[in-house]
Order: structure tokens, then C-alpha cells, then sequence
């Protein structure tokens, strides 16, 4: 990579940019077209090279599923390869703080970040393998390009598709999984007294007031009275597409928090662009409050009330809503908001029937009286 890029005045990398702009900056310097990448071969264009361009696009897309996305989340789910099965392996989860070894705790400092990475981009990867699906055969050799060397350099295998669909969902299954467990610790936590949960309990009633002062009419409650599990109902802002949409978005916490950041789903359907077709929100917390559930909150409700959000490539977490607001056509737009709107308008009709909905309103500064009920209605939903 050494003298590809001479660094224009204001282009200057700091570290406050962090590792992942670091990837990026590199994958901006390479082709999209990795064949083009190879010493020798940027300018071949022969109809065999535009065969082995193809040929070495699939082999790997399939490699970088199965070996960065798939065989690294088995291993931190202590899956056995092309398995649905956990191993029953003491771990953290079951272990007290005295009774582990540091020097035996593997260094896995993106264990966490992996696997919400994996939920925010479960449907770009589901929709690779259908793609790889239609376009090779299960056991089919791949081609094997000019620069590759036998024994030296070269990428062998077969495209296997359907089985990688089969680990992926295994994954997804295990990783969505998790808060469960992470709430029956947590009343466990509580019991004990930890710190984590007192902090949480803490951070939790701090919150209430936060909301009491709010001039919307926003509602938090913990679930099972356990500091482990937020439900939050979120009011949409007047004037704006969320206009009238009530959705309830649940909070797990882990007992290692904020080591483990929390798993947050909207629980209500809604379409936007920062919600995957499962309910996971693609938000980004201040980096220096991670451990400040309130900063988790706002980052939330912003996601929702961006107006005008910044297109990231790093947030394409519903491919479909993406392409619509992104997709550059006016028509495409305004196909999204329609798909929003219909989301909030589905979210009022799933809390109670039209008789409550039609008893109850929004007004600038605070709830009026059929605010208890429908926000009770939620609790119970």
C-alpha cells in the first residue's frame, strides 16, 4: 500500500478517526473489481480475463462469508463448524469473577462488536448467499485464476451456499438468544447486589425523571423489575413522518456491561432505514459514554429524527429502506416515506383499538389523560 495515496491537505488521518476508518481508507484505495488488484493484471480485459474476473468476484464473496463472518462468530459462540449446537464449556457467563484465571481469558477485544455488526448486517449477508445461490452449484469447484500457484497462493475449494445459509441462521439463532440469558443473570445480579446492577437501577430512575422533564411524553419501565431489561415507549414527534406512531423498543443489558454494549430492538414493525427487517436499531453511541445508558437513549431517538441523516455505508442494516431513500430517484423517496408512514400508522393500530386511540392525543409540553392507558396498554403488549 506504500506511496498509493499522497495524503491532499485536510485528508490527514488522527486517531480520533479510529480503526475503522483506517479499513476504509484502504478499501477506497482498491478496485471493486478485485482482479484488477493483482500485479499484472489492472489493465486485462480479454474475454477469458473478464471469465476469471467473475469467477474471482464469487469465490470471494463465498471465502469472506464463511471464513470472516461465519467461522469467526462460531468460534466466539463456541459453535462447532457447520453445527447449531453450543458446546457446554464453562465460560464467563457461568463463572464468578475469583474463580477466572486472567492469564487463561483470550484477548478478544471485538468479540462484542462482531456480533452486533453480524445482526446489523444479517440481511446483506442473507442476501449474498441467495445471490450466490442463483448463480453457482453446491460442491462446484472454484476456478482457479492465472496467479495463483498450486500450494503457494492459491484459493481452492468449493461453493457450498446452502450450507452457509444453514450456519448463518444457526449464528443469528445463538446471537438472538443471548439477551435472554443475559436477563436470567441479571435477576441474579440484582439478588447479589453487583455493581453493574446498582448502577443500572441508578442510571434507571435518573432516566424517569429525564422523561418526566421531557417535553414528549416518552415512558421506560423495566421489565420483571430487572435493571438488566429497558422497555421503552417511544412517542413519534409531531410535524414529522413518526407523527403519531407509538413503538416499543426493548433495552438488554449484559451483566458485563458496558464491556458487552446492549442488544436494542424496536419491538414494534417499523420501516426505516436504521431498523433491520428484525427490529435491531443501527445507532452509535458517544464513544466516551458508552457506559451512560442515557447516551444510548439519545442515539436512539436521533436515528429516528434525523431529518436529513448522512448517507454511511457502515449502516445499511435494511437494505430495502436504504435503497429507497438512497436510491436517488424522487419516486424512490417518496415510496419510502409512504412505507414509513404505514409502519407508524400499523404501530397505533397494534397498542389498543381505534376507541382508545381516539381517545387519547399529543400535546407540546405533556401527555393529556388518555396518555396513562395507552402507555399501560404498551406495558402489557
Amino acid at each position: 500500500m506504500a506511496r498509493t495515496w499522497r495524503g491532499e491537505r485536510g485528508e490527514e488521518w488522527s486517531s480520533a478517526q479510529g480503526l475503522e476508518s483506517i479499513l476504509l481508507s484502504i478499501q477506497s484505495l482498491l478496485s471493486s473489481n478485485p482482479y484488477e488488484n493483482e500485479p499484472g493484471f489492472e489493465d486485462a480485459n480479454d474475454e477469458s480475463d473478464k471469465k476469471n474476473q467473475k469467477d474471482y468476484i464469487q469465490k470471494i464473496c463465498h471465502e469472506t462469508l464463511r471464513i470472516s463472518v461465519i467461522q469467526r462468530l462460531e468460534g466466539y459462540l463456541g459453535m462447532n463448524p457447520g453445527s447449531t449446537q453450543l458446546h457446554n464449556l464453562p465460560g464467563a457467563n457461568e463463572m464468578d469473577d475469583d474463580d477466572i484465571d486472567e492469564a487463561t481469558v483470550p484477548f478478544e477485544p471485538f468479540r462484542d462488536l462482531c456480533k452486533r455488526r453480524f445482526l446489523w448486517y444479517y440481511e446483506s449477508y442473507l442476501a449474498a448467499i441467495e445471490k450466490g445461490k442463483s448463480e453457482t452449484k453446491p460442491n462446484q469447484p472454484f476456478a482457479r485464476m492465472p496467479f495463483e500457484s498450486p500450494g503457494n497462493n492459491s484459493m481452492d475449494g468449493k461453493f457450498n451456499y446452502p450450507e452457509l445459509g444453514s450456519r448463518l441462521q444457526a449464528i443469528k439463532a445463538a446471537i438472538d438468544a443471548e439477551p435472554e440469558k443475559w436477563a436470567v443473570e441479571g435477576l441474579e445480579a440484582k439478588k447479589k447486589e453487583t455493581t453493574v446492577a446498582v448502577n443500572l437501577q441508578h442510571q434507571f430512575e435518573q432516566v424517569v425523571e429525564v422523561f418526566k422533564r421531557s417535553d414528549m411524553p416518552h415512558d421506560v419501565f423495566l421489565e420483571n423489575e430487572n435493571p438488566f431489561v429497558w422497555v421503552i415507549t417511544y412517542f413519534g414527534r409531531p410535524m414529522t413522518n413518526l407523527d403519531g406512531g407509538l413503538f416499543r423498543i426493548k433495552m438488554n443489558f449484559s451483566v458485563r456491561f458496558p464491556e458487552e454494549q446492549p442488544r436494542v430492538k424496536f419491538e414494534t414493525k417499523i420501516f426505516h432505514h436504521h431498523i433491520a427487517a428484525d427490529g435491531t436499531a443501527c445507532y452509535t453511541p458517544n464513544p466516551m459514554k458508552r457506559e451512560d445508558v442515557r447516551s444510548h437513549i439519545d442515539a436512539i431517538f436521533a436515528i429516528l429524527e434525523d431529518d436529513e441523516p448522512a448517507y454511511d455505508p457502515r449502516k445499511i442494516v435494511n437494505p430495502e429502506a436504504t435503497k429507497m431513500y438512497w436510491g436517488g430517484s424522487p419516486d424512490d423517496k417518496k415510496k419510502y416515506n409512504r412505507r414509513l408512514r404505514r409502519s407508524v400508522q400499523q404501530s397505533m393500530e397494534s397498542v389498543s383499538n381505534q376507541d382508545v386511540l381516539q381517545s387519547f392525543h399529543l400535546q407540546a409540553n405533556r401527555p393529556l389523560q388518555g396518555l396513562p392507558r395507552v402507555t399501560h396498554m404498551l406495558r402489557q403488549a
